[in-house]
C-alpha cells in the first residue's frame, strides 16, 4: 500500500512523500527504456530529449518524469493531482542525481562485481519478456551489448543511490506513539480503503536429484564436451544447452573473476585447468557444469561454462511429498508450529526467515489477494483459514522441481485503514515518512554543494524554494 500526501502546504513541504521511494526510480528508468521499444520515442506525447533538470553533470529528462507518472497511473490508479505527483517524481529524481554527485565527492562506490551481478539479473528479466534475444534487439533497435550497457549504467546509479540512502538514514526507528500520531494526522474522510488480504505461509522441499539422474546429465554434458573438442563454437552450444540465465547475453563467458567470487567448486576447477582446457562434468549447488579456462593471471581467471540442471524423476518427487506429508502430521499434532518448521526445514530462502510467510515489499505478511501468485491463490481458494494443505508439486522461481505445503493463516476483508488491523502497514508508512523527512533535510543542507538548475516549466513545483 502507498500513502499519498494531501495537497502541498508550501508546495515543497512533501516532495519526498511516502508515494515515492528511491528504489522505485530504477523501475521507472527501466520503464523508460522499455517504453522506447514498445511505444516508439514519440509515443504517448512524450518529449524524449528535453532536459528538465541538471545536477552538476547529471541530467533529468522530461520523458523520465512523464513515464514515471504513466507507470504510477497504470499500477497505482493515479490518485492525486497530476501536477503535484509529477513534481514529486521530479524531486526524487533530482534528489537521486544529487546523491550521485555527492557520492563522487564523498568517494562512495559500489564494486563492479555487484553491478555486473545485478545487471545480469535485470537483463534476464527484460529478455524473458521477449523470449528471444533477436526479438529484444529488434524491439529496442539496439544490440544486446548496447542494451546491457544502458541497463548497467542504470543499475550502478541506483546501487550508489541506495548506498547513500542507507548511510543517511541508518539506525532509523519509530515508536508506537509516532505511529499513532501518523495515523491521527490522516483526515478521517481520507482514510485509504484496503483490498482484501491473506496471510499465507509455505514450507518447500526441493526434490533431491537421484544419482541416476545426475549420471544421465553428466552423459549429456560429455557429449557436448566432445563436440567442443571437435571444434564446435562454445557460445553457440552454451546458448543451446546451458541453464544459466546469463547465457542469453554472454554465451557462457563468465569474464574475469578473482578468488572468492564464485562458488568453491567452480573456483577450484578454474585453478585446476590449463588455459584452453575443457573440464570433465563437475557439480555445484547450481547444477552440473563443464568449464573451459580461457586465461589465468595470478589470482584471477577468465572462464566460460555450460550448466545443466538434472530434472528429478517421479520417484524423487514422491520422496519429497512423503517428507512434507510427515512434517505436516507433526505440525497438526501440535508438537511443532508451522513457523518453526519453516525456519528449520524449508528449502525456500525467501520465505523461511519469515516463518514461511509470503511478504509484501515492506516485509508485511498480509498480502492483497490480487498480488498473490495465481497458483497460491487457487490453492487456498478451496481451503479454510487455519488449515494446512496437502503436499503440492510446483516449480520454484529458479525453475527447480519442488513440493510445498501451504498454511492459510488468515484472511482480512476489504476495509478502511485502521490502527487495529493495519499496525504493520502504518509502522512502515511512519518509518517512510520519517525517512523522507531526513532525506528532505539532507537535500536542503547539501544542495548548496552542487550546481542545480530546473527548467522554468517546473518552477511551480518550488523544489528549490
Amino acid at each position: 500500500m502507498k500513502f499519498i500526501t494531501r495537497p502541498f502546504v508550501k508546495r515543497n513541504l512533501k516532495f519526498f512523500s511516502n508515494l515515492i521511494f528511491a528504489g522505485a526510480c530504477f523501475v521507472f528508468l527501466l520503464t523508460t527504456l522499455s517504453a522506447q521499444a514498445q511505444d516508439g520515442e514519440e509515443s504517448q506525447g512524450f518529449v524524449v530529449d528535453k532536459i528538465v533538470a541538471k545536477v552538476d553533470n547529471y541530467i533529468v529528462l522530461k520523458s523520465e518524469v512523464d513515464k514515471a507518472y504513466l507507470d504510477y497511473v497504470t499500477n497505482q490508479g493515479g490518485r492525486g493531482n497530476p501536477d503535484e505527483i509529477k513534481c514529486q517524481f521530479l524531486a526524487i529524481l533530482i534528489r537521486n542525481k544529487l546523491m550521485l554527485a555527492k557520492a563522487e565527492i564523498d568517494s562512495v562506490v559500489v564494486t563492479d562485481e555487484e553491478v555486473d551481478a545485478n545487471t545480469d539479473r535485470r537483463i534476464g528479466i527484460i529478455t524473458s519478456q521477449y523470449g528471444d534475444i533477436s526479438e529484444l534487439e529488434k524491439a529496442f533497435g539496439k544490440t544486446m551489448e548496447q542494451i546491457k550497457g544502458e541497463v548497467r549504467d542504470m543499475v550502478r546509479e541506483q546501487m550508489i543511490v541506495s548506498e547513500m540512502e542507507r548511510t543517511i538514514t541508518k539506525d532509523l526507528t519509530v515508536t508506537p506513539a509516532e505511529i499513532k500520531k501518523f495515523y491521527n494526522k490522516i483526515p478521517k474522510d481520507s482514510l485509504p480503503f484496503l483490498d482484501a488480504e491473506a496471510e499465507v505461509a509455505q514450507i518447500v522441499r526441493v526434490a533431491k536429484i537421484s544419482q541416476q539422474q545426475k549420471e544421465q546429465t553428466k552423459g549429456e554434458l560429455l557429449a557436448i564436451r566432445d563436440e567442443l573438442l571437435r571444434g564446435a563454437d562454445f557460445a553457440t552450444l552454451a546458448k543451446k544447452y546451458s541453464a544459466d540465465p546469463s547465457v542469453a547475453t554472454n554465451g557462457g563467458d563468465m569474464g574475469w573473476a578473482g578468488r572468492g567470487r564464485m562458488v568453491p567448486e567452480f573456483e577450484a576447477m578454474a585453478f585446476k585447468l590449463k588455459p584452453g582446457e575443457i573440464s570433465m562434468p563437475f557439480e555445484t549447488d547450481f547444477g552440473i557444469h563443464i568449464m573451459q579456462l580461457v586465461e589465468r593471471r595470478g589470482n584471477e581467471y577468465h572462464s566460460r561454462h555450460i550448466l545443466m540442471s538434472p530434472s528429478p524423476s517421479k520417484e524423487d518427487l514422491k520422496v519429497a511429498e512423503k517428507y512434507l506429508d510427515s512434517l505436516r502430521t507433526v505440525i497438526k499434532s501440535g508438537k511443532l508450529t508451522f513457523q518453526a518448521a519453516a525456519k528449520e526445514y524449508s528449502d525456500d530462502m525467501t520465505t523461511k526467515g519469515n516463518g514461511g510467510f509470503f511478504a509484501d515489499e515492506n516485509g508485511g505478511s498480509k498480502i492483497p489477494y490480487k498480488d498473490l501468485d495465481p497458483v497460491v491463490y487457487f490453492a487456498i481458494d478451496s481451503m479454510k483459514t487455519g488449515t494446512i494443505s496437502m503436499p503440492l508439486v510446483y516449480r520454484t522461481e529458479d525453475q527447480k522441481e519442488a513440493v510445498r505445503i501451504l498454511f492459510y493463516k488468515s484472511k482480512t476483508a476489504a476495509h478502511e485503514l485502521s490502527l487495529k488491523d493495519d499496525w504493520n502497514k502504518l509502522q512502515t508508512a511512519t518509518l517512510n515518512e520519517k525517512k523522507n523527512g531526513i532525506l528532505n533535510r539532507w537535500f536542503n543542507k547539501v544542495r548548496q554543494d552542487v550546481f542545480i538548475s530546473i527548467d522554468p516549466s517546473f518552477n511551480f513545483c518550488g523544489i528549490l524554494d
